[in-house]
């Protein structure tokens, strides 16, 4: 089957891979010369694991083609929309402009009978918008397939997803023959698409379109709220004395809560869930639905407070004041495995360490490259070590598995001082405190370790000394 994907960022440039790997003929189409030049060397313009294997595969095999025209999707039978669905940069609302962009550039090349699908992430009502965009074309069906992809699995969940949703004209009922049973319209052609998958056990769920519309900001926003809730629980734990992880452990143990998720820390960032949560409660408001737009709000306003909170524990690690101070902050990419910095919750720690009057260094095993351009009052160092030398605090903020298994004897002998905080609550306490290290978690039994005094004296486990001037 000949496929198009129209937008070739993150989500389109996994889904087109993925679709070249199951067999399919594809071409990717994206207005950027710079990423379909890049894409069609078979190099991803951002890190994921795995992708630029799939891409080399789809290229070699002559499945797997990019363009800049969208000329070059003539003759797909199925094209799929993948353009990005940002925040509007005035409200918490999605901004559609390009998705419009992406249909009406598509149109006049989609054959009659093609069907035209959507994956981005949308607000319920876009469909309806979309119809007025193709009014003159009632010979094109429309589809919503939800994505459901991860920054650093996203292949993982391209090739074995959880599950396959259809929004689909009618819903459940209108999708199947009522004589045989067999589905039909855009049902079938997206049955073709995935049959690998189907064929494998993956369950497909077919609904109506504000169904699938609705399902991957709610799926975000459940999963936001249970880490707003246990970063909320982490802040009276350490009121109270209680240890967050032990206290989590022990409620993922129930079957009907889980564990997944329920990990205090820094909170989230990224591109999908905070725009996804925010759109949501736009939503809700435009609904008349209160309690999801005050729940998301809330929600939201935990995940910002984290932040404050972590400056607010780093200052009183150095005394209660950062001016001066030499700190290293460990991690810039909102999550591990991968280099998207949009909404880093690390990289908006540490610009606000720098605003406090820190000499902030920030380093990350992939994000340094992006990240540097948009905080030039950060330093920046692709090496951990060189990173280290000299801090007087260390903030552990992005949980890349190369600061998990971090030496406190080796970052011992690099610092100043030898105190860290851990904003993810990743590192075993007890080994980095047996090197002399005044650890801090958020939430965590390490939590009530006395702050390191801000008073001169030798430079040595985790001995005060003198500020920078």
């Amino acid at each position: 089957m000949k496929i198009s994907v129209i937008g070739c960022g993150y989500l389109g440039a996994v889904h087109a891979a993925t679709l070249a790997s199951m067999g399919h003929t594809v071409v990717g189409v994206d207005v950027d010369p710079g990423k379909v030049g890049q894409l069609s060397r078979g190099q991803a313009p951002f890190h994921e694991p795995g992708l630029d294997e799939l891409l080399q595969d789809g290229l070699t095999t002559g499945r797997l083609t990019f363009s800049t025209t969208a000329a070059d999707a003539k003759g797909a039978q199925v094209h799929f929309l993948c353009v990005g669905t940002p925040q509007h940069k005035t409200s918490d609302a999605a901004d559609l402009t390009y998705l419009v962009s992406a249909a009406e550039a598509l149109l006049p090349h989609v054959a009659a009978g093609a069907v035209v699908v959507g994956k981005s992430t949308v607000p319920v009502g876009t469909v309806d918008m979309l119809r007025e965009v193709m009014r003159e074309r009632p010979d094109v069906l429309l589809a919503w397939n939800p994505e459901f992809l991860r920054q650093g699995t996203a292949v993982k969940d391209s090739l074995v997803p959880d599950r396959l949703v259809y929004g689909v004209d009618g819903g459940r009922a209108a999708a199947f023959s009522p004589r045989t049973g067999a589905p039909t319209g855009a049902t079938a052609a997206l049955d073709a698409v995935y049959e690998p998958l189907l064929d494998a056990g993956i369950p497909r769920l077919v609904c109506n379109f504000a169904t699938a519309e609705l399902i991957k900001s709610a799926a975000n926003a459940y999963l936001a709220t249970k880490v707003s809730f246990i970063n909320a629980v982490a802040e009276l734990c350490d009121a109270a004395g209680a240890d967050v992880a032990e206290l989590s452990e022990a409620m993922g143990m129930d079957p009907r809560i889980g564990g997944r998720y329920l990990h205090a820390g820094l909170g989230f960032g990224g591109g999908c869930l905070p725009k996804d949560i925010r759109s949501l409660r736009s939503q809700a408001a435009s609904l008349g639905v209160t309690a999801v737009e005050d729940w998301m709000q809330l929600v939201d306003g935990v995940n910002l407070g984290q932040r404050a909170r972590t400056l607010s524990l780093a200052a009183g690690l150095c005394g209660g004041s950062l001016a001066g101070r030499s700190v290293t902050v460990l991690g810039a990419s909102f999550k591990p495995d991968t280099d998207d910095i949009r909404d880093s919750p690390a990289l908006d720690v540490a610009d606000r360490l720098a605003a406090a009057g820190a000499h902030v260094t920030v380093t990350d095993p992939k994000a340094v490259n992006h990240a540097w351009r948009r905080y030039p009052r950060l330093r920046f160092e692709a090496s951990t070590l060189r990173a280290l030398q000299g801090a007087e605090l260390v903030l552990l903020l992005t949980e890349w598995d190369e600061y998990r298994q971090l030496s406190p004897g080796v970052a011992g002998a690099l610092v100043r001082r030898r105190a860290v905080l851990d904003a993810r609550n990743v590192l075993d306490a007890a080994a980095w405190q047996a090197e002399g290290w005044v650890v801090r978690g958020l939430g965590t039994s390490t939590g009530k370790a006395a702050p390191v005094p801000a008073t001169p004296g030798p430079a040595a486990n985790g001995a005060p000394f003198p500020r920078r001037g």
